[in-house]
Formats: C-alpha cells, sequence, structure tokens
C-alpha cells in the first residue's frame, strides 16, 4: 500500500532533475550519474516501479530478467551485473536502498515518487507532445524528383499511415 500511496502522489523534488546526471558515491566507489534519455535506464525504473511492491525488496537478478521481460535487448541482452551496477547508481541517488544486510534492494519513498513521475513525464506527457509537435505533412520536395525519390515519398507515406494505425505516431 506505501508504494501504491508514493506511486500515486509522484513528484520530484526541485534540483533532482539537474542533479541525476551527475557522478556520486556509495561507500567509497564513485558511480556514474543517471540518464533516464537513455533507454537502458528508462527500462531500469520501469521494472525497479514494477518490483517496488516487494515488501523484501529483490535482487539484481530479478531487476535484469524484469528488464530481459520489458522488451528487446540490446547489445547482448541485459545481466544481473548491470543491473548491479544500475542499483548502484540509483543508490548514490538515494533512490533505492539496501534491505539490511541481505542482496535485496528496496525503493525509497522518495526514489519511488521520483521515479514514477520520471516515467509518466517521459511516457504520458513529453513523448505524446513531440510526436505532436512533428510535421506531417511532406516537405515540398526537390524540383526535379528522380524514379527514386518517388518510391521514397511512397514509402515514407506508407509508413506514416502504418503507424497512425498502430497508435504509435500522432
Amino acid at each position: 500500500m506505501q508504494s501504491q500511496s508514493c506511486i500515486d502522489q509522484c513528484f520530484i523534488p526541485d534540483g533532482t532533475l539537474e542533479r541525476l546526471p551527475e557522478s556520486s558515491v556509495v561507500g567509497k566507489a564513485k558511480v556514474g550519474g543517471i540518464d533516464f534519455n537513455k533507454a537502458r535506464m528508462r527500462r531500469v525504473a520501469e521494472a525497479v516501479l514494477a518490483l517496488s511492491w516487494r515488501p523484501s525488496g529483490f535482487t539484481s537478478s530479478e531487476l535484469a530478467d524484469q528488464v530481459v521481460q520489458s522488451g528487446p535487448a540490446a547489445n547482448g541482452g541485459y545481466s544481473p551485473r548491470q543491473a548491479a551496477y544500475d542499483l548502484k547508481k540509483l543508490r548514490g541517488k538515494q533512490m533505492v536502498e539496501r534491505v539490511g544486510k541481505t542482496r535485496a534492494y528496496g525503493v525509497t519513498q522518495a526514489g519511488l515518487k521520483a521515479t514514477a513521475a520520471l516515467v509518466v513525464l517521459r511516457e504520458k506527457a513529453i513523448r505524446p507532445l513531440l510526436a505532436a509537435a512533428q510535421e506531417t505533412r511532406p516537405s515540398r520536395g526537390s524540383q526535379n524528383p528522380t524514379a527514386l525519390d518517388r518510391h521514397y515519398v511512397t514509402i515514407r507515406g506508407a509508413m506514416a499511415g502504418i503507424l497512425r494505425e498502430l497508435g504509435v505516431a500522432a
């Protein structure tokens, strides 16, 4: 219930968005920042949200499995080792913490609120706005189009129609 409450009241504290890409320190190790513009970190954030309800936390292997299930793997998949590194970056931003002395991780309240807000903003607000802002009319084209240019225009129009039917583009 606490996880649901945090997701329901998601927000990003002032300055958090600017500090996410900056590096941080976990223990004595310096770790990189978090870039939600990268597909891998977006998938990790979504997986962390999906696993956040577990009272005993989740392991890096469970996170890796969730990320792999969420979509097509890039560059040979996503391993528990990569998940452990991403969890370390999230720990550096106090979004995730270890559960006791176990190998399990739990999402902090502030981390859950910020992660939910970032995912919702990107997927439900920014992405549709950017799709709507793109010009859907074809450009004027060249003055003397070749046969190849005409074929390209035909393919481009057909792809736009397919994407509209699938609901991927506005």
